[in-house]
């Protein structure tokens, strides 16, 4: 028939419309940035060490946060994304970092965390000056290297956490 404009199975003067295809649910991403402590001054850890205020200051000078490496698990073959701000505060080393969502590595380490899977932060150091600790701590770490910040599943402190995701 002249005139008409027919579409599949029904023409469209006869009102038929497709109906639209369901929409497929789409994951969102997890959360690409977070932040915690990654040390607490004044806390014994597992191996007797207990860092003091302004341990890091030295390190943290002339050197930007993303020359700080993020690791998975302390393991140098493992980056996971990087940090954006790493400073000390009364509490500690307050540290604000970004999974690489762009590798396979950063997203499982933001999907782990997320789902509160995994929330530990461990430092990797050199130390520069040490004090003989007392009590229950058998060193005082005056002046450190920071070399790297890992998530890890047991921190050696236990308060270094992430505290917010997001």
């Amino acid at each position: 028939m002249a005139g008409r404009i027919e579409t599949r199975g029904a023409t469209a003067a006869a009102g038929y419309r497709h109906p639209a295809p369901p929409m497929a649910a789409v994951p969102m991403p997890p959360p690409a940035r977070f932040s915690g402590y990654a040390a607490i001054f004044g806390e014994v850890d597992l191996s007797g060490d207990r860092i003091e205020p302004g341990a890091f200051a030295a390190s943290l000078i002339g050197r930007r946060a993303s020359e700080v490496r993020m690791l998975w698990q302390h393991d140098p073959a493992r980056p996971v994304g990087r940090w954006i701000e790493i400073a000390e505060d009364r509490t500690g080393l307050k540290v604000t970092g970004e999974f690489a969502l762009d590798t396979a590595g950063g997203r499982e380490a933001a999907a782990l965390a997320a789902a509160g899977a995994i929330d530990g932060l461990s430092i990797g150091f050199r130390t520069r000056l040490a004090r003989r600790g007392s009590g229950s701590a058998r060193r005082r770490l005056v002046t450190v290297d920071l070399w790297e910040i890992s998530l890890v599943t047991f921190p050696m402190q236990a308060k270094a956490r992430l505290t917010v995701i997001g």
